[in-house]
């Protein structure tokens, strides 16, 4: 779906120029739609050109290839630790019948949304990502509200990822040092492994920066290996399978509500919640090269690609399930390491577990360097407090560092809930999802009201963008509601979905900021002409 660049147009060259003054983003990205010609695009002379002409001035490192983008989208998505961290949630709400059908009609919709936002990472390949799209595609009067409300919601949803995936290790580090070492898993004890994670991967993307380069390729190998040995092992291993009845029609309703339909909705969960972080790929543009292509290819093979890896997955670990008697029993507290241990034996299950954390940490490693990326591009706008701070690139690196920092702790203050709600896992996963497609679906919303005037990159849908788009929409404001109504019954403090606590907090911070300070200065052009220079460390 891809086509040629279209002929230059001078006068996107020129609006484009005036805008670079800012060295922000700022200036009217719907006027030089409107002026252009439909499909076309400028000729570009290199990847630095193209981000001079949407505003800003190249400070990262440009050393990534288009594998290595796409294998930071693959590896943040994670199959094996979105599927096999809520699967017990899944098994529970709607049971096996809705973890895998729930899990083709969900990477089904997911591709359409991951289209769709590929379309317009081609147009503008900065690590700004998803608000600098809105900005450029809202109209020139509300394009810089549109932009801050995207970028608060992208904020949200990715420290949020980077909660659900690291709490997600832990808890299957705790399981693995129970069965191990006979470690007693207590709630402070799993927040404790959840704080020593956090720290070890900001370490890596403060000092190892190389390194994590090269474990995000190891981590698509690791990934794809990983599903197929123990896929392999649950085939082969067990005595006994279940039937293919059980696996694709059984329904299970653990949840205490009476209504079918709505548990089977809210079991979408486990594979919504999955497919997000592929923004990442958008977000290390200015790190990629030939990025107008790279990127948005990067966003939809990791999408396809998991979706094919998880379905064998979830399809290898419901087969293998060797006791049920309507609920799944474990010692661990982690079914899917109970069915490992079932299946194949105490050692063998051991290893599996450990082939399962370890694509768990290399998730969440490169969901906080992603993470980076957008806070240091949000800050570079001045759009959080102390962006200063956060905006910083350590000179050695060439790297964000402080932002890594801020991506880690914020990560671990969506966990803490965890000590006195035993639902939090649910709900950071909740508001990871609906903080991710807001702000996804914001500036394809936008795309389509541009209708002919929007201006395509490399990487199109040609006449497919605006039916796709339509469903994208739609798509995403069913599961925003959905995820943040309650999942169990009856509502009590220790299962009520704080999703909706967190989406409304910071929607009322950003609301407040918006009205009293940030309307008057976010993406103005400055007084100077000259483009702001980021300040290093």
């Amino acid at each position: 779906m891809t086509d040629p660049n279209g002929s230059t147009d001078e006068r996107i060259a020129s609006a484009e120029a005036s805008e670079s003054a800012s060295g922000s983003g700022s200036g009217s990205g719907s006027a030089s739609a409107s002026e252009s010609a439909p499909g076309s695009a400028p000729a570009l002379d290199s990847d630095e050109e193209r981000l001079r002409q949407l505003g800003y001035t190249q400070v990262l490192a440009r050393r990534m290839s288009a594998f290595s983008n796409f294998a930071v989208s693959f590896t943040i998505i994670s199959v094996l630790s979105g599927c096999l961290t809520l699967y017990g949630f899944g098994m529970n709400t709607g049971g096996p019948a809705m973890l895998i059908w729930g899990w083709v009609g969900v990477g089904l919709m997911t591709l359409v949304v991951g289209m769709a936002m590929a379309e317009v990472c081609s147009a503008y390949p900065t690590s700004a990502g998803l608000y600098f799209w809105a900005h450029r595609l809202a109209p020139p009067r509300s394009a810089a509200a549109w932009a801050w409300f995207t970028g608060w919601f992208n904020v949200l949803g990715q420290i949020a990822v980077t909660a659900g995936v690291d709490f997600g290790a832990a808890s299957f580090l705790g399981a693995y040092l129970n069965l191990q070492f006979g470690f007693t898993v207590t709630a402070p004890r799993t927040i404790g492994l959840f704080a020593v994670i956090l720290l070890v991967h900001g370490l890596l993307n403060t000092f190892g920066v190389r390194i994590v380069a090269i474990l995000g390729d190891v981590s698509v190998w690791w990934h794809v290996l990983g599903v197929g040995v123990i896929v392999g092992a649950l085939t082969f291993a067990p005595d006994k399978h279940q039937s293919a009845s059980f696996v694709f029609t059984h329904f299970v309703n653990n949840t205490g509500w009476h209504s079918s339909w709505y548990v089977g909705l809210l079991s979408l969960l486990v594979a919504q919640y999955t497919f997000t972080g592929y923004d990442a790929s958008a977000h290390m543009t200015e790190e990629t090269r030939d990025a107008s292509v790279a990127g948005p290819r990067g966003i939809v093979r990791s999408i396809w690609l998991s979706w094919i890896a998880g379905l064998v997955l979830l399809l290898g670990f419901t087969f293998a399930i060797q006791s049920y008697d309507g609920t799944l029993n474990t010692k661990t507290g982690v079914p899917p390491a109970q069915i490992l241990l079932d299946a194949v034996g105490a050692t063998g299950g051991k290893l599996l577990l450990l082939v399962a954390i370890g694509a768990m940490l290399f998730c969440g490693m490169s969901s906080v360097t992603a993470n980076s990326r957008m806070i240091y591009a949000f800050s570079r706008d001045g759009a959080l407090p102390y962006s200063r701070v956060w905006q910083r690139i350590n000179p050695q690196t060439r790297t964000p560092t402080n932002a890594v920092w801020l991506a880690a702790l914020g990560a671990l203050v969506l966990g803490l809930p965890y000590l006195i709600n035993s639902t939090a896992y649910a709900a950071v996963t909740s508001i990871a999802t609906i903080g991710q497609y807001i702000a996804y679906v914001i500036p394809i919303y936008l795309r389509l009201r541009q209708g002919a005037r929007f201006d395509r990159g490399p990487w199109h849908l040609g006449r497919w963008s605006r039916p796709l788009g339509a469903v994208s929409v739609a798509w995403v404001t069913l599961i925003t509601v959905l995820f943040m109504l309650p999942q169990s019954s009856p509502v009590t403090a220790e299962t009520f979905n704080y999703a909706v606590i967190a989406v409304l907090a910071v929607l009322g911070f950003a609301s407040a900021w918006w009205l009293f300070s940030a309307r008057a200065w976010f993406l103005k052009p400055p007084p100077s002409q000259d483009p702001r220079p980021v300040q290093p460390i």
